[in-house]
């Protein structure tokens, strides 16, 4: 496949601060050929059946988190909701837990780090952590850099997965702004690299082949499928708030089938009972 050559920044630097993570969340993420699947969950019955159907790890999704708790999400508004669930799901021991927290709910590199502790306390093994700002535009490279190096040096074993929304908000100029975050982010310490709203293949295969940490790309109806992902070379594909959004229209669509009276034709033989939902409760104890 043709693209562009990679930029000199990405063929140049490879992050020398700290080793590979020998994690078992990090070693998901060197599989070639079969990346890690990340689904969201958004509560405890959530993150509970994805696990019962075999996910190793799961994520949060910080809309999910914030449209449950009346919140908006992006506006570092969801710190304690965020801190809540995960000292709920960290505590399973079913599964791997990686937690969206925004842009760290700070631009203070030593509170961003604080908070990441207070994660890694609950049970958390992976961050994800972005720099889009509520008002559509990004983070400084130079102090998101800072906040990653500084969760790096406070609990190094924390799987730090640095986004960039470069490509998210349809900035100019996405490719080269892209290259130049994604490599002041991986030379300041951070384990992937993450960019949402990438989905040319070209461009993918690109970031795969030049990048010197694991690329996670956001899965979406209308982009690459997950084993054309996998042939690219990507090593993590997120699901975001798709569960949690498919969710909300599965429930709305019910509903207006009921009260049409063709509730027969919607219904799904996959809903759990009453008492598979009640015996999720075990796990929360």
């Amino acid at each position: 496949m043709s693209h562009a050559p990679m930029s000199r920044a990405l063929l140049s630097h490879a992050p020398m601060n700290h080793v590979l993570l020998d994690t078992p969340f990090a070693a998901l993420h060197r599989r070639p050929g079969e990346p890690l699947l990340l689904p969201n969950a958004w509560d405890h019955a959530s993150a509970a059946v994805l696990a019962e159907q075999g996910f190793d790890a799961v994520g949060t999704t910080s809309l999910g988190v914030a449209a449950a708790a009346g919140l908006p999400d992006g506006a570092a508004a969801t710190r304690d909701e965020t801190l809540r669930l995960a000292r709920r799901l960290g505590r399973s021991g079913r599964y791997l837990l990686s937690v969206d927290a925004e842009n760290g709910f700070s631009d203070d590199p030593a509170e961003v780090a604080a908070y990441a502790v207070e994660l890694v306390e609950a049970g958390v093994v992976g961050i994800n952590l972005e720099d889009g700002r509520p008002d559509g535009t990004l983070t400084p490279t130079a102090v998101h850099a800072a906040k990653i190096a500084a969760i790096k040096a406070a609990v190094p074993a924390l799987f730090v997965n640095a986004r960039t929304d470069s490509h998210w908000l349809a900035l100019s100029g996405p490719a080269e702004e892209t290259d130049r975050r994604l490599d002041a982010y991986q030379l300041a310490g951070a384990d992937g690299l993450f960019v949402p709203g990438l989905t040319d293949p070209a461009a993918i295969e690109r970031l795969c082949a030049g990048l010197a940490r694991p690329l996670n790309i956001l899965w979406t109806p209308t982009g690459p499928t997950l084993p054309e992902l996998a042939a690219l070379g990507v090593a993590r594909v997120s699901l975001g708030s798709y569960l949690y959004r498919t969710g909300l229209a599965a429930a709305v669509s019910t509903a207006l089938a009921i009260r049409s009276g063709t509730s027969a034709a919607h219904a799904s033989g996959g809903t759990p009972g009453y008492a598979a939902v009640q015996a999720l409760y075990a796990d929360a104890r």
